[in-house]
């Protein structure tokens, strides 16, 4: 009899204690998701007997201007105020602009001086779900810190790493593109972003807004398919070991993308070449005259007269050849001329000529140099158009990720 009420009181505080968790589960304001989606490949499932612990995620700091003597902030919410380090808060009214300046070693806020080297605009008590500002004619989530450095004042917008991607995924990739593909582009850039994290760490900020980074611009930029997108991969990072990949990316491959030593000089173990389907996509042509190449080659110090014949071997994907790579980009094409030969770089070319990628031959035609390519862009990681058609093809974005990243893991950080 004892041992029955014993037994019927565990049962109870059982269930109390299921029903407690299963409330708790209902109004958590995230519920736990998966490491790794059930699309997964099954190089991307090793991540789920081995996940890190689950991050906040992560700030980034990213540089909106530079070396800029004044700035003009309006707060697009209630309750926002500019402070430094050192002095007390200034409050802010909504969609009310401020000036800011920098004069005799202090902010000038308005009429009021700020000491101190850092002044942010941030909400005066708790934050709100969506902390919006205007500057320069954009609209910005998360908050504005301005610096104070030798070149004049850096404005740098302090934002979570999800909502940086609403702007950069949508830059990055048309958004009109398979759910799939947009998913791809969304952890590659996502990666990107935590692997050149600090990359201008010496302007005071983490990235720029530029292709130099990724391109972001702010709200106007955001999409609602790419921002399903990005929803749907909350916190998924690739990663090489113990750290995110630097998850390059260009427009089209051509048919084949490219090994990194042969486009950086350095050999990155996940960033090696491999074929797409179908090959010699998005052909190019580019014609210029003789006597332009001739000039530029002299610009360059390399005089060879009159131009008379190109030397490179034939194009072939797959196969790589003393000057050409595995996937038939350029490695060096020779000019003769009647003063002499000069030999160049396929990434030489390409700048030289205004090129779309290094996939290319050329011929001399008459008085013309006819450069004849496919694809667009330097080659490395993820081919956009390639992730388009795979998406097209029914191919899930876990396995449109490992097509293009080597033995990466993909797992979710936050």
């Amino acid at each position: 009899m004892f041992l029955a009420l014993v037994l019927t009181f565990v049962m109870a505080v059982t269930a109390m204690t299921g029903t407690a968790l299963a409330r708790a589960h209902k109004h958590a304001k995230k519920p736990a998701k998966p490491a790794v989606s059930q699309e997964a490949s099954p190089k991307a499932q090793e991540s789920q007997t081995a996940q890190p612990a689950r991050k906040a995620e992560p700030i980034l700091r990213i540089g909106l201007q530079q070396g800029i003597s004044a700035l003009t902030v309006t707060p697009l919410v209630s309750k926002m105020q500019l402070r430094t380090e050192s002095s007390k808060a200034y409050p802010l009214k909504e969609a009310e602009p401020v000036e800011i300046r920098w004069q005799n070693g202090s902010f000038l806020v308005g009429r009021e001086k700020r000491k101190g080297e850092r002044l942010q605009l941030a909400p005066a008590a708790a934050v709100p779900d969506d902390t919006h500002f205007s500057l320069a004619g954009r609209t910005y989530r998360g908050s504005l810190e301005v610096l104070a450095r030798k070149d004049g004042l850096t404005a740098v917008n302090l934002v979570p790493l999800d909502d940086y991607l609403l702007s950069v995924v949508p830059k990055e990739m048309p958004t009109d593109w398979p759910a799939e593909a947009l998913k791809a582009q969304s952890i590659a850039a996502r990666s990107f972003a935590l692997h050149n994290r600090d990359r201008h760490g010496a302007d005071g900020f983490d990235l720029c807004t530029t292709t130099h980074c990724q391109v972001y611009t702010g709200v106007g930029a955001e999409k609602t398919a790419s921002t399903a997108a990005i929803k749907a991969t909350e916190g998924e990072v690739l990663f090489y070991g113990t750290e995110p990949i630097d998850a390059l990316f260009h427009t089209d491959s051509g048919g084949m993308t490219e090994n990194s030593e042969n486009v950086w000089g350095s050999f990155v173990p996940y960033l090696r070449a491999v074929k797409d389907e179908p090959q010699k996509t998005m052909p190019w042509t580019k014609t210029v005259t003789a006597a332009a190449l001739e000039q530029k080659l002299a610009a360059k110090g390399h005089n060879i007269g009159k131009i008379r014949s190109i030397e490179s071997s034939k194009l072939l994907m797959g196969k790589a050849s003393a000057d050409r790579t595995v996937s038939g980009r350029v490695k060096t094409m020779t000019f003769k001329g009647t003063k002499g030969q000069a030999s160049l770089s396929g990434n030489e070319l390409r700048s030289l000529f205004g090129l779309r990628s290094t996939l290319f031959t050329a011929k001399l035609q008459g008085s013309q140099v006819v450069f004849e390519g496919f694809g667009f862009g330097h080659g490395l990681g993820i081919s956009q158009w390639g992730a388009k058609r795979l998406a097209a093809g029914g191919m899930k974005y876990g396995d449109i990720l490992h097509h293009y990243y080597a033995n990466v893991t993909r797992k979710k950080m936050y």
